[in-house]
């Protein structure tokens, strides 16, 4: 039995060896060994054999200067009785359409959409002997893999590795390379890969380079990108480098997933493949990678620039042609950067004009946006004459960049004039369009053309709004008009969503005009909006207009306030604030000295039990906390906000990242960095009952749990069977009764049934008002909302501190 993709042996130098010609026997030479097994086939199978024998004779003796034949390092020729064997084993469905050259002209669409994972377009290297179980000299042992064969595929994985654990007496590595083979010929490819997985873990595992590759192939082809990864890094680190193949399946995998941070995978093993690998790749690759990056969201694409540079570099020096959508993409790209490079996107426009490629809708709408950015308003009016004469119907972005150009220069005038054609075109601008009008006209103090701009907004029914109403406000702050101002905040109140930017700016207008009692309900009301909260500015505005208005005492209550919550002091305050304390002899200054309250400890463990990682120095006197976000999910973008909120005095904004922030490196979290992450890996500490209180488990369903379809309620944790076996206890005591499931390294704990009512009665207080209706269970019956159940959770469960660590 015989798979593809094999080196002769471990060393890079012995294939190197292996690969040159060997003298070929006289009684078994190649065409006769292709002969025999040509006989032995069916008539389908001779007919398809010998009309793709006769496309590849005519491909290699056909020249091609731009895409040469090419023998990848470390792979051995294959002969054609190998040949032969493997068109036997294929599927007798042959499309022709395959062969197409890599360098002939393609569809953009079509090229992008595609996997191109197709395997006949590799050369296929050295195959992979493995016995077949009848040539096995003891009856006991072929019993034995047969019986392995038949059941394996039946089972969990954790019954998988139990029978095979049971087995290490006799089992020795050719048993369990054909035991994988078996599996990957009957396509059970993930039982393949565990008994590879637990081979590799037996003493006398000798790494083996075809399997390793025939296996990653398989786990690529089936979109795992992390088993495939797993392998591909193995064979890496035998110091031997993967093939061709496996580069490109590897890429096209991680593509294929949505998953945040797949991109920047894919882009890696790209640059790997060529860099470390030789390798030239193929067309539809550049293709398919050019085009995840252009489609990415506009906010993480834009990073992507260098990347997009590489790709295209390789496209030119590998003498492809260049397709118009990939000029377009990368003129995108580059109009998209906060600096705009004018000679790139200059000699990207002269290179698609000498290849006689017409400048699309697409790009002479990217030309606008950097413009747009420059503020060059000549290159603008050109790029402007050419979308009137190319295109019947201009985006309405074109307009808004058009806007901005004049916007930049002074002229609001002729934005607006761009804002009125805007609407003759399409009848009711964009949102975008509204959106950019109105910051012009705030900008210029244009107050009439701003407010009936506005009120056009308001009647188009579009949203939101709350931008507009940002800027309106600044705008009457500036020009003194406060009385507009608040009838501006009443409207957004009542129109939008709660924003603490309109707040502040109400805050700081009645500070300005003095009237303090307004300002104090309104810093009330953001202290009572979930949504709103206060922060450094709110407070410094407060407590600027008590100084004003020898409000001492509430002074200081600000001031205690704002050292609770480690906010910075404005400069111009402290000054005033040392005179007015100096009575009590408190020395004022910016907060230095950082300290969690009760609520953020608690609040800290429940995110922990969640998932939330610390990371150490050397010495482990500084740690660090590292809160991951899924950006997929709606209830991690609401938490992500309450957690920036409640610990803000203690991230490192420097660091923050669409799908996380970390907190700055500090010795206060010594203590939970000794209890959950003592040894650099995540454990239960042996006190987790006693800190089991509603707010922990509240914040540890929000950040690490999950609500089922059924409305059974998960909560996810790592650790061990141990403490996973205390945090049951401990629920049980308090009434609820869990089941536990264990799933690789993770472990989740089930509250199901009525018990996830009881849970839910327990965290709902402490639950973001904005999560409630996602993470509440649905099936309330009505003998379960009459029903009435205390659950005592003691006072001195939530009590806890960094002395409980001993």
């Amino acid at each position: 039995m015989q798979l593809t993709n094999r080196p002769q042996d471990q060393s890079p130098f012995i294939f190197l060896l292996s690969s040159l010609p060997t003298p070929v026997k006289p009684h078994l030479t190649p065409m006769r060994t292709a002969i025999t097994l040509l006989r032995s086939l069916s008539t389908h199978h001779r007919r398809l054999i010998i009309h793709r024998t006769l496309n590849l004779f005519t491909t290699l003796h056909t020249p091609h200067p731009t895409n040469p034949i090419r023998f990848p390092l470390f792979h051995a020729q294959s002969s054609v009785s190998n040949f032969v064997e493997q068109l036997a084993g294929e599927d007798g469905n042959w499309d022709s359409s395959k062969d197409k050259l890599d360098n002939e002209s393609f569809n953009f669409d079509s090229c992008f959409g595609s996997s191109a994972d197709d395997s006949e377009k590799f050369k296929a290297s050295a195959s992979l002997d493995v016995k077949e179980l009848d040539e096995l000299p003891e009856q006991w042992r072929r019993s034995k893999l047969a019986w392995l064969c038949k059941e394996l595929p039946s089972h969990k994985p954790a019954t998988l590795v139990r029978i095979l654990n049971a087995q290490r007496k006799w089992a020795n590595q050719d048993d369990m390379t054909y035991l994988v083979v078996h599996c990957l010929r009957i396509r059970q490819n993930e039982t393949g890969f565990r008994v590879y997985k637990w081979m590799m873990q037996q003493h006398w595992f000798r790494f083996d380079f075809a399997l390793a590759t025939k296996l990653a192939d398989l786990m690529g082809k089936e979109r795992k990108y992390l088993k495939c990864r797993e392998i591909f890094d193995d064979i890496i680190n035998h110091g031997l480098i993967p093939t061709e193949y496996t580069f490109h399946i590897l890429i096209i995998s991680y593509l294929s997933s949505s998953n945040r941070g797949c991109l920047d995978e894919a882009c890696v093993i790209y640059n790997r493949m060529i860099q470390l690998g030789g390798y030239s790749p193929r067309l539809s690759l550049h293709n398919s990678l050019f085009k995840a990056i252009v489609t990415a969201p506009e906010d993480s694409s834009k990073r992507y620039l260098n990347q997009a540079e590489f790709i295209f570099h390789q496209m030119v020096t590998s003498g492809f042609k260049i397709h118009n959508d990939i000029y377009s993409g990368l003129i995108w790209l580059h109009s998209h950067q906060d600096t705009i490079d004018k000679e790139r996107i200059e000699s990207l426009r002269a290179e698609m004009q000498l290849s006689g490629i017409e400048e699309s809708k697409d790009v002479l709408v990217s030309v606008l946006r950097a413009c747009s950015k420059e503020g060059d308003v000549e290159e603008a009016e050109k790029t402007w004459k050419k979308l009137l004469s190319s295109a019947l119907r201009i985006p309405s972005q074109a307009f808004v960049y058009k806007m901005e150009v004049y916007a930049k220069i002074g002229e609001y005038m002729r934005s607006l004039d761009v804002f009125k054609s805007l609407q003759q075109q399409s009848g009711s601008p964009s949102t975008s369009g509204f959106h950019k009008i109105i910051e012009v006209l705030c900008k210029a103090q244009a107050v009439e053309f701003a407010e009936s701009v506005m009120k056009e907004f308001i009647e188009s029914g579009k949203k939101p709004l709350t931008p507009s109403y940002i800027n309106l406000m600044d705008m009457y702050f500036t020009l003194g008009m406060h009385e507009k101002l608040e009838y501006t905040f009443l409207q957004s109140v009542e129109n939008c969503r709660p924003n603490r930017t309109v707040y502040n700016i109400y805050l700081k207008s009645m500070v300005h005009i003095g009237n303090l009692e307004k300002a104090e309900d309104v810093l009330r009301q953001m202290q009572n909006l979930e949504d709103v909260g206060v922060d450094s500015k709110s407070c410094n505005a407060i407590l600027m207009g008590y100084l004003d208005g020898r409000e001492y005492v509430k002074a200081e209550k600000i001031y205690a306030l704002m050292k609770e919550k480690k906010f910075h002091i404005e400069p111009d305050l402290i000054e005033t604030l040392e005179r007015v304390l100096s009575s009590n002899e408190e020395v004022v200054k910016n907060p230095t000295t950082l300290k969690l309250s009760k609520e953020q400890r608690e609040a800290l463990v429940g995110l922990l039990l969640g998932g939330v990682k610390i990371e150490s120095d050397e010495t482990r006197k500084n740690h660090t906390l590292v809160f991951k976000f899924n950006e997929n999910s709606g209830v991690h973008n609401v938490l992500k906000k309450r957690i920036r909120n409640e610990y803000n005095e203690w991230l490192d904004l420097s660091s923050e990242k669409d799908d996380q922030f970390t907190t700055i490196s500090h010795s206060y979290f010594g203590f939970y960095a000794d209890q959950f992450w003592p040894q650099g890996q995540p454990v239960i500490p042996k006190l987790i009952h006693r800190w089991l209180s509603p707010r922990v488990l509240a914040y540890w369903y929000m950040y690490g749990g999950y609500k089922t379809s059924s409305g059974d309620i998960l909560l996810k944790i790592r650790g061990s069977e141990d403490g996973v076996d205390r945090i049951v206890k401990a629920l049980q005591k308090k009434s609820l009764t869990c089941k536990v499931k264990r799933k690789g390294g993770l472990f989740w704990i089930g509250l199901l049934g009525s018990n996830s009512i009881w849970f839910w009665k327990l965290v709902d207080p402490y639950i973001v008002g904005e999560l409630k209706d996602y993470l509440k269970p649905e099936r309330l019956s009505s003998d379960l909302k009459e029903e009435s159940q205390t659950i005592d959770f003691d006072k001195s469960d939530s009590d806890y501190s960094e002395d409980d660590a001993s």
